[in-house]
């Protein structure tokens, strides 16, 4: 099969964005300055709350993987061309065998074995950076005979529904930062979900682009008139605000290669490859277009980022499904905007104030923007099966969605040794496997 993931003849390996103001905005196109900044800002606050959640689940310095969830995005960018509209955030993938290799506990504070843990995400990134670059070798036309559209809507789907506890976890007050599962948390994420909804459908204007932003504004508003005002919840703590320096240089640290750890760590960067492809095949179906011919730098980006995170001490980093459920709500496709949002995490990663400032953003806040944009994602399979004219009436379609939707709601875990592949990876790689096994025998 002839290589095929360059830019075409007729077009430059970057992006050149045309303005348009109104509409679906698509990766080629731009919004007005000011405009880009809020909706780009937009996007750094969907993906915050998991981007410092997983961080802090294996030990590592929040500040640090912000700032390198900013650099590991403009990587992604240079590579695929800006042609791929992607945020790159913390990846839960790495959490489980990240705390196996290095022999840490949950939310136990720093990491002792913190070194450990970057060699074998340096080790996951290199084995990605591998398969993206075999891809772009190969090519893309085995991926649609590979993962037609009844597989590449069930992996959708199961994204979505794998993440669907942890929004509403911390919806009902159960996390880190959060009220202990109050009927009061509840209420603020309720609060949130349909301010989102009715920016999103009745604003006017530019306050339509940024739902979002807005109902995380209005959810933290009213919080705080709830909680600090009426005292009928926990306080937001601003003391950590003004205890923190506005400018300082991040926590870095640097790898250690160990053998043990870096197998133990490695085969993520699996688990990336399918979470990075029901996400180009997600956004490929909100735009109307195939990103296929992309993968593999879309791949080799994304491992390349992952490396560079590991050598300063931050996470493995991934494609964010939270950016794609703001893309998703807003009809707002441009790369452009994650430009911004990549430079706005890179300010945060030096400032210890504003990050603090993030970080009372109360746990029933982020859940409410979670529920959303969480549900949008599962939803678009609905639209990859209805567009591509799925056939439901065929035991081997049935069965396929069926098994992975399963698999991703009930986030059914595997385990090799010290290495886990979560819900996504099993609803992954199950129902490829179930579908070709079923395809072996044409039906009638």
């Amino acid at each position: 099969m002839a290589q095929d993931e360059g830019p075409r003849a007729d077009e430059s390996y970057f992006i050149v964005w045309t303005l348009r103001t109104e509409g679906v905005i698509l990766p080629e196109e731009r919004l007005p300055p000011g405009q880009t900044m809020l909706v780009g800002l937009q996007h750094v606050v969907a993906m915050f709350g998991a981007t410092v959640l997983a961080p802090l689940l294996m030990g590592f310095d929040p500040n640090v993987a912000i700032l390198f969830s900013g650099v590991a995005t403009l990587i992604f960018f240079v590579v695929t061309g800006g042609r791929v509209p992607s945020y790159l955030g913390s990846s839960f993938a790495f959490i489980g065998p990240v705390l196996a290799a290095t022999g840490a506990a949950v939310a136990a504070g720093a990491n002792p074995n913190l070194g450990l843990a970057l060699g074998g995400i340096i080790a996951a990134g290199a084995l990605y950076s591998v398969i993206g670059l075999i891809v772009m070798a190969a090519g893309h036309g085995w991926v649609e005979k590979l993962m037609p559209p009844v597989v590449t809507g069930s992996i959708v789907a199961a994204i979505g529904l794998v993440l669907a506890p942890i929004a509403i976890n911390s919806a009902s007050g159960i996390g880190p930062g959060s009220p202990d599962g109050t009927a009061f948390a509840r209420w603020i994420a309720l609060i949130t979900v349909v301010a989102v909804g009715l920016f999103a459908v009745y604003s006017p204007g530019v306050a339509r682009r940024i739902p979002i932003l807005l109902g995380a504004i209005v959810g933290y508003i009213v919080y705080y008139i709830a909680a600090n005002v009426m005292a009928l919840g926990p306080a937001i703590d601003f003391a950590k605000i003004g205890a923190a320096a506005w400018f300082g240089m991040p926590n870095f640290s640097a790898p250690v290669f160990e053998a043990k750890a870096m197998v133990l760590i490695a085969p993520v960067a699996i688990v990336l490859v399918a979470e990075n492809l029901g996400h180009i095949k997600a956004i490929g179906a909100m735009t109307g277009r195939s990103f296929d011919r992309y993968l593999g730098r879309a791949f080799l980006g994304d491992g390349i980022a992952t490396m560079i995170s590991g050598s300063g001490g931050g996470t493995g980093v991934t494609t964010y499904a939270e950016n794609m459920g703001v893309m998703a709500i807003t009809r707002i496709y441009s790369t452009q905007l994650f430009i911004v949002a990549a430079v706005i995490a890179i300010l945060l990663g030096f400032s210890p104030k504003f990050g603090a400032l993030i970080l009372t953003i109360p746990g029933p806040v982020l859940g409410g923007l979670s529920i959303v944009v969480f549900g949008l994602i599962a939803a678009t399979a609905g639209r990859i099966w209805v567009e591509n004219s799925v056939d439901f009436s065929r035991a081997r379609n049935l069965l396929t969605a069926a098994v992975a939707l399963v698999l991703g709601a009930g986030n059914f875990k595997l385990s090799l040794a010290s290495f886990t592949l979560d819900g996504i990876g099993t609803a992954t790689f199950g129902c490829i496997i179930l579908y070709h096994l079923l395809s072996m025998r044409e039906e009638a």
